[in-house]
């Protein structure tokens, strides 16, 4: 097939590339300090604050489903992104005013929204089946992971000081940057054949009026769901299962039997995505407190504050993502065939196996019962090259799975996922969390049970994966048809 030539192709990916940088570093910040702002900022208790961890880190990714929905029909992809800044930046400075529940509704509503919006926009730019698209997500992903390089590196700083408003106010300040380089080049990011992009005048204005009462109403209703996180678990769990549901039905109206196989193929690997990122989402949560607690974090004679360890995937990403691009161009020219379904099994291995040494490193711990930062190292490092097996792979799925008009809903699906395993990952990390003691000769255990429960499931859904990989493969192969060249664009 040939390559459609899209006008501003790498002039785009060049600019979302930096946008990344700066979208990302306040949503960092938060990801990596709420749990400790909430235990050692405002001295509340290690249960509340991972549940609430949770339940923003859950209500982010689910919020994306809202950003695929109303992306490229109520809004351009662009100009919600660019909305989606203004309220990050407004959130994050009303967090450093004080007010927990107000900054992180404004927050979230904008965090929601604006990852659906980049990877639509950087989507469009290649066709279906254009190899490129893998690259071109590989090198956005390690421009958003500088971003977080940054914002962890940064929150590291102020954590030592417990200058925590300080740090919200740079993370709004990343923000309005973010959202400055949008407008300096709008023309360049302009949506191609969306619903909203092919509307009049007068039709883009009342589309534009609903989804300003829809964000508005979001902000309203988060202010209530995170005050009751167990309730707004529990609904995320059922909008999980009801876009199971959506999917379904969905795959089961198109004519095509390969467009069908394609939904199911997606279905199969968003699930497996839930099992993965279920272990990822704890680093915010459990395993964030475990490094604080239950590890020497002496490394080298440098004390290494927690959100300083999330730096070790930060810089695989960054380093990682090209090198990995460059790498499957270099297999593939050899005759290797590397398939999504592959790459999902590669990840589930590798987070599984991290898990697993995590666990047997509590029985090598000190005589106080501190493990060595070593042991991060090495987990940390199977989880990095897992997670671009993973992610970046799964946003280059969607364009090659769905059709166009659906983009947008499937992406916000799978970014949904992170949300779902979030709610999960709050689950396990409570089986090692003691609201009363936090010595790690009590607490090692408790922690040892987590991560030999994680590690172990997912390295077994990893097995199961490997067997269906034929069946995937037959799914979502290239099949010369009349009826798939039909299929919309």
């Amino acid at each position: 097939m040939k390559t459609k030539i899209i006008p501003h192709q790498k002039a785009g990916s060049f600019i979302l590339f930096f946008v990344q940088i700066f979208s990302t570093m306040s949503f960092s910040i938060l990801y990596s300090t709420l749990v400790l702002y909430i235990t050692n900022g405002l001295k509340l208790n290690d249960m509340f604050a991972t549940t609430l961890t949770a339940t923003f880190v859950a209500f982010n990714y689910v919020l994306h489903l809202l950003g695929g929905i109303i992306t490229g029909k109520l809004f351009s992809h662009r100009s919600l992104f660019a909305i989606g800044m203004v309220l990050q930046a407004f959130g994050a400075y009303i967090l450093s005013l004080g007010n927990l529940y107000l900054g992180l509704a404004i927050f979230l509503t904008g965090a929601g929204i604006n990852v659906t919006c980049i990877n639509c926009i950087l989507t469009q730019f290649y066709d279906p089946h254009d190899k490129k698209r893998e690259k071109a997500f590989l090198w956005n992903y390690s421009g958003m992971n500088i971003g977080f390089l940054v914002g962890f590196s940064i929150s590291g700083i102020f954590e030592k000081l417990q200058d925590y408003n300080t740090l919200f106010q740079i993370g709004a300040l990343s923000n309005i940057l973010a959202f400055l380089i949008i407008i300096s080049f709008y023309k360049y990011l302009k949506d191609i054949n969306t619903y909203f992009s092919l509307q009049k005048r007068l039709n883009k204005n009342i589309l534009r009026l609903l989804g300003s009462l829809i964000l508005i109403g979001v902000i309203i209703s988060l202010l209530f769901l995170l005050k009751f996180s167990n309730f707004s678990n529990s609904l995320i769990i059922f909008i999980g299962i009801l876009m199971v549901f959506v999917i379904i039905f969905v795959a089961l109206k198109q004519k095509s039997i390969i467009s069908k196989e394609k939904y199911f193929a997606f279905l199969i690997l968003t699930f497996m995505a839930v099992i993965f990122w279920t272990l990822y989402m704890t680093l915010p949560m459990g395993l964030t407190l475990f490094i604080e607690h239950n590890v020497n974090r002496v490394f080298f004679h440098v004390l290494i504050e927690p959100q300083w360890a999330l730096n070790i995937n930060t810089i695989i990403i960054i380093i990682g993502g090209p090198l990995m691009a460059i790498m499957y161009k270099h297999l593939r020219l050899k005759g290797f065939k590397i398939t999504i379904p592959i790459q999902f099994t590669l990840a589930l291995f590798l987070i599984g196996l991290g898990f697993v040494i995590l666990g047997t490193s509590t029985n090598f711990a000190d005589k106080n019962g501190f493990i060595s930062f070593k042991w991060i190292l090495l987990s940390y490092l199977l989880l990095s090259i897992g997670e671009l097996c993973i992610s970046p792979i799964g946003y280059a799925m969607i364009g090659q799975l769905i059709p166009s008009k659906h983009q947008g809903t499937m992406m916000g699906t799978w970014l949904m996922t992170s949300g779902i395993a979030a709610v999960f990952a709050n689950m396990f990390s409570k089986i090692a969390i003691n609201n009363e003691k936090s010595d790690p000769l009590v607490t090692n255990p408790l922690f040892a049970k987590m991560f030999y429960l994680l590690g172990i499931s997912t390295i077994f859904a990893g097995m199961i994966l490997l067997i269906l990989v034929p069946f995937l493969h037959n799914m979502i192969k290239e099949k010369k048809s009349v009826e798939e060249s039909s299929l919309p664009r």
